[in-house]
């Protein structure tokens, strides 16, 4: 079984805290310190001649050489050179904010309960939960016995992450007659985990190790064996692989191998933990394996042969397949099937226009659904005689994101849930299904204080060009007018639109140190994700894309002509595909920004789907089109690549970051950007490029290093405000 609250929240890379200082040290090969001069301006990378043709269309490329052809070892002196001067310079240029960022950094500290807990769930004979002590980057883990005993220390990241400078926990799982702990660790930001087993009667680690892992662990074959999922050397997954506990890992059987590059791979178990279920797809396409979990090397049982365009999901319950799937309605269904008969899908709930049905779970005497009525989060409870029956579980504001949390058992009398909102914390609930009560368990503590009278947070509709209308989300200090003298301050605006993930209108204690400073703070629901239903997704992907940047540009002109801000007075922030979003806006509208902030931002569009050999191109087709066999993808993604549309142009200041080891967006990615950007814009701006040399994805680890980054950032922005003096 997984424990759902396992896994370490902490999203990359663990870099040490220094101060930024403009004279930068270091040491020779006698250890003694050379101390070298800052620099005076920012550095300017060498074009190398490079172009290629594809339909007939010639491109330049300049900076290709900035992508070491060792990738992913990254040796080139070339390359690394330049990615040092960035750092050197963006170092220098924040040095005289030092006071701020660690200001801002204090602030952000003192939000955070330091010796903070999670709410303990039980599981079979077991307690667990997860605790910070004091001053702690990671967690540790522990459990009891629920008749009664000491709390167990079953794992401790902190250990694990001494002497790395990256750490993440991935996947932790215990096997089902609570004896073993499986889990997976990454110490450099690759993303390639590495897995142990620890047999936690003896506290001793077995001699087992699986190397190069993505996905989870899960338990089969009565706590004898692992099923996981080896990554190629593209960092694929297209397998899932049966470890038998005490035997080589050149042993290991494979179950299942996918033939289709752009497929991935995984596994879990049913809700009677009896099935293991092997799943392989894509952004668009679905097929699913069932095979019992104690003989995982049996006959396979393929539910429904794979159907381009059809997604689906499935568990098993007392013989019967259930099936979440997208078949015959865009907003998707809820069907079932026997065991025997697997594809002949028969209707629970139907789909339907006005519900965006986004998943179910089953248990003993009920199951829930989970989705969407007009872009707000839905729990509903159902039972098994009356499945269209649903008894949605109220919350007690009109905005608000909430799901089932961690609800690892099958039969169960309550369920836990997490709620929060814009203004309300983090919040715990138990649903005690007898009476239909909530228990708020635990609500996220803010020790400096935190006064949710003092805010407000509002849902605006924002017409775009087209005349979609596009919901943001906003909070700010109800005073905000006082503090700015007026209507028509900053305000913060962030998206992210893309792959069909919402973003939801949650709660963020960093977020105050802006909203505090009298920023207003806007999630723009753009389309590429999929808060509206399932079609708003679609209205943002392949030859609509360019609807996502046309909403975000659209709702930041339409909040200023509603008096929320005024041009100029805007900053915004995206990272990853929402980083592609920034770099696609600034070419567009760049005015309306006061400064922006691109988190690894996938802005060499064209180039890096043209090249399949990359980790995830051939899994992306799907999302933004194949430039190789398709000319009309290929140019309409050239017409919106941020990366080819650098022009001649005043650009606002900008931040980048990037992670020398992110296997996501490759760190040439934003180097060349920034280096194009430096080379061709019209103006004296900031343009600060950032690379974290031993991380990847996600910035830095551990809860401190990541605010930290955090402080960075607003920093930059408010000293880009004209703002770094106010508090």
């Amino acid at each position: 079984m997984t424990i759902g609250n396992f896994a370490s929240t902490a999203l990359a890379a663990c870099l040490a805290i220094a101060p930024l200082a403009a004279p930068a040290a270091a040491t020779n090969e006698d250890n003694e310190t050379v101390t070298t001069k800052a620099p005076t301006s920012p550095p300017v990378a060498e074009k190398r001649e490079h172009s290629y043709t594809n339909h007939g269309i010639t491109l330049t490329d300049p900076y290709h050489w900035l992508r070491d052809k060792s990738y992913p070892t990254v040796d080139d002196e070339d390359v690394l050179d330049y990615i040092k001067a960035e750092n050197a310079w963006f170092e220098t240029r924040m040095a005289p904010q030092q006071a701020l960022t660690d200001a801002l950094f204090e602030e952000m500290k003192a939000r955070i309960k330091e010796d903070d807990s999670s709410v303990p769930q039980k599981d079979g004979d077991w307690i667990y939960w997860s605790k910070f002590e004091e001053g702690a980057q990671y967690r540790k883990h522990y459990r009891k016995p629920v008749a009664g005993g000491d709390d167990v220390l079953i794992l401790d990241e902190n250990e694990l992450a001494e002497g790395h400078e990256y750490f993440r926990l991935g996947a932790a799982s215990i096997s089902m007659n609570g004896r073993y702990l499986a889990y997976s660790t990454d110490t450099n930001g690759s993303e390639r985990y590495t897995a142990r087993i620890k047999d936690l009667q003896t506290g001793e680690l077995l001699a087992d190790e699986l190397t190069g892992l993505r996905g989870g662990l899960t338990w089969v074959a009565k706590d004898t064996a692992l099923v996981y999922g080896p990554a190629t050397e593209e960092w694929r997954t297209l397998e899932a692989r049966l470890h038998v506990i005490g035997t080589p890992a050149e042993s290991d059987v494979t179950l299942y191998k996918e033939a289709d590059q752009s497929f991935g791979v995984g596994t879990g178990l049913s809700a009677q933990d009896d099935w293991l279920i092997i799943g392989a797809g894509d952004n668009e396409t679905s097929e699913v394996r069932l095979v019992r979990a104690d003989n995982p090397t049996g006959e396979q049982i393929l539910v429904k042969p794979r159907q381009k365009g059809v997604e689906y999901s499935v568990d098993v319950r007392d013989g019967e397949v259930w099936v979440w799937t997208n078949d015959d309605h865009i907003n998707f269904r809820l069907a079932k099937a026997k065991l025997e008969t697997p594809g002949d899908w028969q209707t629970v709930i139907a789909g339907s226009d006005e519900f965006y049905l986004t998943g179910f779970d089953l248990f003993k005497d009920f199951f829930v659904t989970e989705g969407r009525l007009d872009g707000l989060d839905q729990v509903q409870v159902r039972s098994y005689a009356q499945p269209g029956t649903a008894k949605p579980i109220a919350f007690p504001e009109a905005s608000y994101s909430a799901g089932l949390s961690n609800n690892p058992e099958y039969d169960v009398k309550k369920l836990r849930l997490a709620y929060e909102s814009m203004v309300t914390p983090d919040s715990v609930y138990d649903f005690h299904l007898a009476d239909g009560r909530l228990e708020l368990l635990k609500q996220q503590e803010i020790p400096s204080g935190y006064d949710p009278s003092l805010y407000t947070t509002e849902r605006v509709m924002i017409e775009a060009r087209d005349g979609t209308k596009v919901p943001v989300s906003v909070v700010m200090r109800k005073d905000r007018d006082k503090m700015n003298g007026g209507p028509g301050g900053p305000l913060h605006l962030y998206a992210y639109g893309s792959y069909g993930y919402a973003m939801p209108p949650s709660f963020s204690t960093t977020r105050l140190s802006l909203v505090d400073r009298g920023f207003a703070y806007a999630i723009a629901h753009v389309r590429g994700g999929d808060d509206l239903g399932r079609r708003w997704y679609l209205q943002g992907k392949l030859f609509e894309r360019r609807n996502t940047f046309n909403d975000f540009v659209d709702v930041g002109r339409g909040l200023i002509a509603l008096g929320y801000t005024a041009e100029g007075k805007v900053t915004a922030s995206g990272g990853s595909a929402g980083g592609e979003v920034m770099g696609a806006v600034l070419n567009q509208d760049p005015a309306q920004y006061g400064a922006v902030v691109a988190h690894v931002p996938f802005v060499d569009v064209v180039n890096t789907m043209l090249d399949e050999s990359l980790p995830l191109t051939p899994g992306e087709w799907q999302e933004w089109g194949n430039p190789i066999t398709d000319k009309e993808a290929f140019a309409y993604m050239l017409s919106y690549s941020p990366y080819d549309q650098v022009k001649a142009q005043a650009y606002p200041p900008l931040l980048v970051t990037a992670g020398l080891n992110d296997p996501r967006v490759t760190y040439w990615e934003p180097a060349k950007w920034v280096a194009k950007l430096r080379d061709t814009k019209t103006d004296s701006n900031e343009l600060l490029f950032k690379t974290n040399m031993g991380a990847g994805h996600g910035g830095k680890s551990g809860r401190w290093n990541s605010i930290y980054e955090v402080a960075e950032e607003f920093a930059f922005i408010l000293w880009q405000m004209g703002m770094a003096g106010e508090k």
